[in-house]
């Protein structure tokens, strides 16, 4: 279905370091990324450009209209989200969204890699020293860093610093002009190798998904569709709300099978039953 077509990347941020060769080597594509497509159009972390759409609905319109602009019909592309962790409320984490669409044959598969590693941060800060120590926790110069006179700022923001002297600099200009500093971590795929990373795995997840196909019909993507809960108790045998097991369903037949354990155990510890542990 794949071999030999050409595969859009919808990118200007070098996510195609890590996306063409698994996509090239594991899937059989050739790869490439159209010219002067502004993805910033879509939102920018530093502030400059919201995204008004959710992050599905513009990894989606994103990869759909840089098609569209190269008249081809196989496209992928990534959007990014950083914040609380949905369960982990205290730790920040990094949402990676990859989608691949292929219009010629009516299908889209998508992967949402959730990530907590990450060095999403930003704070204001009073002199020097608390931005070299800043600067150390975010793993600069190695991960970019962002800096403007307030966090919500939308105009005269410095991004891409990766010196010191620049970043000294720069820090020294704004508080000059502002008189107070706000500085973040730059979170464009190619500031930040730790995000880059975690595209790749999103990748490897995606192909894995690619090259999971129907056992009725043999269409890619047969995926999870519904997560069933209520796995046993191993002590009281209640069910609990843990995962009991996966439905699969195919998107082109809809054929569904239901695959027990996913988790590759049978019960669950009675630390985790509302009957046991109420």
């Amino acid at each position: 279905m794949f071999k030999g077509r050409r595969l859009l990347i919808a990118t200007m941020h070098q996510k195609e370091q890590v996306i063409k060769p698994l996509m090239e080597q594991k899937i059989g594509v050739k790869c490439f990324v159209p010219k002067n497509f502004n993805t910033d159009l879509y939102g920018m972390f530093s502030g400059e450009v919201p995204r008004e759409l959710s992050a599905m609905d513009t990894v989606r319109k994103k990869c759909l209209e840089a098609m569209e602009r190269e008249h081809c019909n196989l496209g992928i592309a990534s959007e990014g989200s950083f914040g609380p962790h949905p369960s982990l409320y205290f730790a920040n984490a990094n949402e990676e969204i990859l989608i691949l669409i292929d219009l010629k044959n009516n299908l889209e598969i998508v992967h949402i890699e959730w990530s907590l590693d990450t060095n999403f941060n930003g704070k204001y800060i009073a002199n020097e020293a608390e931005l070299m120590e800043f600067a150390q926790q975010v793993k600069f110069p190695s991960h970019g860093i962002i800096l403007k006179k307030s966090k919500a700022a939308q105009k005269d923001i410095i991004k891409g610093i990766v010196q010191q002297e620049e970043l000294l600099r720069s820090y020294n200009q704004i508080m000059i002009t502002h008189k107070k500093a706000y500085v973040e971590t730059d979170m464009r795929a190619m500031y930040n190798p730790t995000r880059m990373k975690v595209i790749e795995t999103a990748t490897e997840n995606l192909i894995a998904k690619i090259n999971s196909c129907c056992p009725l019909c043999k269409h890619p993507g047969f995926d999870v569709s519904e997560v069933v809960r209520g796995l046993k108790c191993s002590q009281c045998y209640q069910p609990t709300k843990s995962i009991l097991s996966h439905i699969y369903q195919c998107k082109g037949c809809n054929y569904k099978e239901e695959r027990l354990f996913p988790k590759n155990k049978n019960t669950e510890d009675p630390g985790f039953c509302d009957f046991c542990n109420p």
